[in-house]
């Protein structure tokens, strides 16, 4: 799992200037709009707090404490308690930046770069995961930039594709269920999991209402609950397949094409958590013809948590994306209501 994601060991012996290279990539890679986090490792234990203060004395108490101030925030837990062990926390850090960067643990089965010292020609043997080993006198940044600038788009398309269609709306002006609709001899579900089919590794069906007999093994998704409108569908997928990316689209997409699918699959890219189109001229955004990296949820949770039910909402975030599809791809984006 973790060789999947975007997760990257910076690893050396102690004085083999693992964090000198960590403070001078981190603000080139924040230059690239990345979000960062660093895990830093240390045997010999943390001291974070003076003895005595309140935070100190509740952490001895046996409470992880949770810190924050206008400018920072600061979290102090346990090992042993919390959400697993340390290497299973690197995944929960994948669900919320672009990059975990880690120093140290140079046994966990991750990718790593070796920071070889001075008069040392190899990594010790054993080391799982090293892609490079740096000698002590070379440009290292140039280097894990280098480095970066191909693996992370790579790590950023490992997930599976998987394609959701959503269903099960009012249709009041339509006056009859608009996925059970027919073009060409087939539905417009049909059509719409057909064209999704070659895309994705598995496709679902998000929402209430009948189905045609040829979609029966289908994978049927019930909406979230306590969550309204097509956020519940998009929320319920996401947490059916929490590490998918996933290709959205409603049942009532006439004019949808492959072209557009394919067009949103290749906007994926590091930095890039959701692309929900604003087609041109139009006053918002597409959520429902669009993609979700497995890292949306978070902030389509959030947006849920706080009874806020627009997926269109997440684009506050600086990580949805929101470009205009080519001309000859728009009409795919043309909903029909009535």
């Amino acid at each position: 799992m973790l060789a999947d994601l975007p997760i990257l060991g910076i690893c050396g012996w102690s004085g083999s200037g693992k964090t000198a290279l960590l403070e001078a990539l981190v603000p080139r890679l924040g230059a690239q709009s990345l979000s960062v986090a660093v895990v830093k490792h240390d045997v010999h234990g943390l001291e974070l707090d003076r003895p005595g203060k309140d935070s100190d004395r509740l952490f001895r108490s046996g409470a992880d404490v949770f810190l924050s101030s206008p400018e920072e925030h600061l979290s102090r837990g346990h090992q042993g308690k919390g959400p697993g062990p340390f290497p299973a926390e690197f995944s929960g850090l994948a669900r919320r930046y672009d990059l975990v960067l880690v120093e140290g643990h140079k046994d966990t089965a991750l990718a790593k770069v070796w920071l070889l010292g001075a008069g040392e020609s190899a990594p010790p043997a054993g080391v799982p995961g090293v892609l490079a080993a740096l000698p002590w006198d070379s440009d290292r940044l140039a280097a894990v930039s280098a480095l970066l600038a191909d693996w992370l788009p790579d790590q950023w398309r490992k997930p599976a594709v998987f394609g959701c269609v959503l269903v099960g709306g009012r249709s009041r002006r339509m006056g009859r269920p608009k996925h059970l609709l027919t073009k060409d001899g087939r539905t417009w579900l049909e059509r719409t999991v057909e064209l999704l089919r070659p895309l994705a590794r598995q496709v679902v069906i998000a929402g209430a209402g009948e189905v045609p007999e040829s979609l029966a093994l289908c994978p049927r998704l019930p909406d979230a609950p306590g969550v309204e409108g097509p956020m519940a569908g998009v929320l319920s997928a996401m947490r059916w397949a929490p590490w998918a990316s996933w290709l959205v689209a409603a049942c009532d997409l006439p004019d949808l094409s492959a072209g557009a699918l394919e067009w949103l699959l290749a906007a994926r890219a590091p930095g890039v958590w959701a692309t929900l189109p604003r087609l041109a001229g139009a006053p918002g955004v597409e959520p429902l013809l669009a993609h979700y990296d497995f890292r949306a949820c978070a902030l389509i949770e959030d947006l849920a948590g706080c009874g806020q039910w627009r997926l269109s909402e997440i684009t506050a975030s600086p990580k949805v994306f929101s470009p205009a599809p080519p001309p000859e791809l728009a009409g795919a984006w043309r909903n029909v209501n009535s």
